[in-house]
């Protein structure tokens, strides 16, 4: 697959791009499946909600999976990173954000680039995320909301809150925006919210101001959030570097496979 130069064109001037049903539902169906199975594999790449046992994040499933690991080489996304960031990329980052429903928390507003700046020493914000819908995606149940075109001025700020949690994992509230930033922001840049259904994937940028409201809905909404970062930026940590579960180390240029992640996996899609 190829973005047309409008596709381009969009994602540089409002800093993400909507790829409606881009994957199958029997291919969100196997990676759902996939997401299932990771939660049952102990360790501290799950990250639950503040004060029980539902599952918050969890990373680097591509490691584990080979639904994920085949995922992020797919045809119809690897070679449509490489043309938003035309260099070498390797996967920086790899998450699910799972709300669940009747309960799953909101994401603060922040800039992803602001965390990995700080805990990574990561150079420059070339890295380009995908965020592939593993559920419906509606306005009830807590869809991610961007701050269209706020990428173009860069960080709105540029340190951490003193009180951030953790050293290794910086939660969006530590690096969050203030309301009068915020109110700035959304005066200049409008707020909208990418929606649709399950398979549907959104490009977006490392700057973008974007954050999401608890989901009070009885509809899980789980994200999966792949950070592609170019191979001439690795990151330069000041002192210990975070787990490689956080922060991948393979910086090896990644090449996209000549089938779907689900033909190479022998599926039957839809």
């Amino acid at each position: 697959m190829r973005l047309t130069q409008q596709q381009v064109d969009e994602y540089h001037a409002n800093g993400f791009l909507l790829m409606e049903s881009l994957l199958g539902r029997d291919e969100t169906r196997q990676l759902t499946d996939a997401f299932q199975r990771d939660c049952d594999v102990p360790g501290p790449h799950l990250v639950t909600e503040d004060g029980g046992s539902q599952v918050r994040a969890v990373y680097a499933s591509h490691r584990r999976q080979p639904e994920y690991r085949d995922l992020v080489r797919d045809p119809r996304i690897l070679p449509a990173v490489r043309q938003l960031l035309p260099e070498d990329v390797y996967v920086y980052q790899f998450k699910i954000n799972a709300k669940p429903a009747f309960g799953g928390d909101k994401w603060a507003w922040h800039q992803d680039y602001l965390a990995w700046r700080i805990a990574d020493g990561l150079p420059a914000p070339l890295q380009v995320n995908i965020g592939v819908f593993l559920d419906d995606v509606t306005e009830f149940n807590g869809p991610v909301i961007f701050l269209p075109g706020s990428h173009r001025a860069g960080l709105a700020h540029r340190e951490r809150k003193a009180d951030a949690k953790s050293a290794q994992h910086l939660d969006p509230d530590d690096i969050s925006l203030s309301p009068e930033q915020l109110a700035t922001l959304v005066d200049r840049h409008g707020m909208t919210s990418p929606k649709g259904p399950a398979g549907s994937v959104v490009f977006f940028s490392p700057e973008i101001v974007h954050g999401s409201a608890p989901n009070m809905s009885p509809w899980a909404r789980r994200l999966l959030i792949a950070t592609y970062n170019a191979c001439s930026n690795p990151p330069r940590p000041q002192g210990e570097p975070r787990p490689d579960y956080v922060v991948c180390r393979d910086t090896a240029p990644l090449r996209p496979l000549k089938h779907r992640f689900s033909e190479a996996l022998g599926m039957v899609t839809s």
